[in-house]
């Protein structure tokens, strides 16, 4: 197994919310706001600003900048580098994201904008089916938003919000803004499950310390439904103290385009320790994360265990663990770590963009069908430099097996997998056999698309193969009109046939 490594310079700059206090009618005694007890700026996930130079009244302000560099040691011809949900090109200056928007908090009133220009507008569209269900290309629609969503707060308990629109999900710990995150490429864990969910959350808190949050969501990661039956969520977050975070995700659906009767379950659950503490100090800080996925998919052909050559086992399992140290007053901090996942079935694996291919068209040449097989493995090492609270300097190196990395390096085609995924309508599914009928010896072009061209010693060989196979079949009819002929008319006959061949080479030939 070859192995991917990449090296990513990345600077990021954010103007983050600051907290506004909703307005009272009346001088009750407030409660305490949910997590305004201590400094959690040090988790994963979370904006590490404590204040916003945009903060008014009605509306935070807020506003992002995420550009990086990335330099493969795969050196891929076409620059492109897949199996990321963060980086996508090589030898290049990218802008990853633009974001402009903010929060709105208007007495009871809520609602958040976020907008996505640049690689995540395509990166991240690309990897959803669902608008191929139906009508008005959803994915047009939603693809420079990245949040959008309204709401209304219910002064109960410590406080209750009722959001409708498209919010973070948080499933794999990692926030999808790189500027959150101790690294910048996350593990395979949190790039392989949701960014975000489009439906309607409930945020309970019950206490300071507690949030229980129910979702009625369209599916996995998707602006639209795949099947007919939304999916089901919740989200558990217990902070006891300044020091740790237990984070739970739970989920429940049908996403399996054109599959309706397949289900998927799913578990996300993580833990955060801060074990140093030190003002002042030269290593002033230090934290670990540790994340463990499990899920699986059944009915519509497939099995949570125990599957057979009819079913297959179809499940998910897999962990991260990151370190972190901080320094110098927080202005640097090194952060080191990796994971694994097993995925038979592949179908929570991001779909390489080879040839241009998408979650709804599918590849060839890397097939998502049940019983195919996915393990991998990631490592990496991640330096920050923040010198201001909206500043931050990444170069990261993370390194993770690449089964294509040999291939694109030589610039040649894989061998087509003729195992088409059967969780996809048959409309959907690549048509290879008419494509390799319609090569290009000359251009390797078919219907105004690159493909790749044969291999011209392999066509020599099918050639010759195809000459042989036919001058034996001439020779068996030869051989049938001999023995049924009488002598006077066997010489006629195979005259006859010899010409109507002659006329068929003709026609094909022109």
């Amino acid at each position: 197994m070859r192995v991917r490594k990449t090296i990513t310079l990345a600077a990021l700059a954010a103007v983050t919310l600051g907290t506004a206090a909703v307005a009272e009618d009346a001088p009750a005694p407030k409660k305490p706001e949910p997590f305004a007890f201590a400094d959690f700026t040090w988790l994963t996930g979370n904006p590490r600003t404590t204040e916003s130079p945009l903060d008014s009244k009605v509306f935070t302000g807020e506003f992002r900048v995420d550009v990086n560099f990335t330099q493969s040691l795969n050196h891929p011809q076409d620059h492109t580098i897949g199996g990321s949900s963060e980086i996508f090109r090589s030898g290049e200056v990218q802008l990853t994201q633009l974001g402009a928007g903010g929060d709105l908090h208007w007495n009871n009133v809520r609602g958040r904008v976020m907008t996505q220009f640049g690689m995540y507008s395509q990166t991240t569209p690309r990897n959803d089916a669902s608008p191929t269900v139906g009508q008005w290309q959803l994915d047009n629609a939603y693809r420079y938003v990245s949040e959008a969503y309204g709401g209304y707060h219910f002064d109960a308990l410590n406080g209750i919000n009722v959001d409708a629109g498209i919010f973070m999900s948080y499933v794999g710990l990692f926030s999808y803004y790189q500027f959150d995150n101790w690294a910048y490429q996350p593990s395979y864990v949190s790039s392989n499950t949701p960014w975000f969910f489009n439906g309607v959350r409930i945020q309970i808190f019950p206490s300071d310390k507690l949030k229980i949050e129910p979702w009625i969501v369209n599916g996995w990661q998707s602006y639209g439904k795949f099947n007919d039956a939304p999916g089901f969520g919740v989200q558990i977050l217990w902070r006891p103290n300044g020091s740790i975070s237990v984070l739970g995700n739970q989920y429940y659906g049908t996403d399996t385009l054109g599959v309706s009767d397949r289900k998927r379950l799913h578990t996300d659950d993580s833990v955060q320790w801060k074990y140093l503490d030190r003002p002042g100090r030269a290593l002033d800080k230090a934290a670990m994360t540790f994340t463990v996925d499990a899920g699986c998919e059944y009915g519509g052909g497939v099995s949570c265990r125990n599957g057979s050559a009819a079913s297959p086992s179809q499940y998910f399992l897999g962990f991260m663990t990151y370190q972190r140290l901080w320094f110098d007053k927080d202005r640097y901090a090194v952060t080191v770590g990796g994971g694994a996942i097993n995925n038979p079935g592949r179908y929570l694996v991001l779909l390489p963009p080879i040839n241009g291919a998408t979650a709804a068209s599918g590849t060839p040449y890397f097939t998502e069908a049940p019983g195919n097989e996915f393990r991998a493995w990631d490592a990496s090492a991640t330096f920050d430099w923040m010198p201001r609270q909206f500043i931050t300097g990444t170069p990261t190196c993370p390194t993770s097996p690449d089964p294509e990395a040999s291939r694109r390096r030589a610039g040649t085609p894989a061998p087509p997998d003729r195992s088409f995924p059967i969780s996809r309508p048959i409309s959907s599914r690549p048509k290879i056999a008419t494509r390799s009928r319609s090569w290009s010896r000359s251009e390797g072009r078919h219907e105004g698309r690159r493909v790749p061209a044969p291999d011209p010693r392999l066509l020599r060989r099918v050639l010759a193969l195809r000459s042989r196979v036919r001058a034996g079949l001439r020779r068996r009819r030869e051989r049938r009109v001999r023995r049924r002929v009488a002598p006077r008319d066997r010489a006629a006959r195979l005259s006859r046939l010899r010409v109507a061949e002659a006329r068929e080479v003709l026609v094909r030939t022109a």
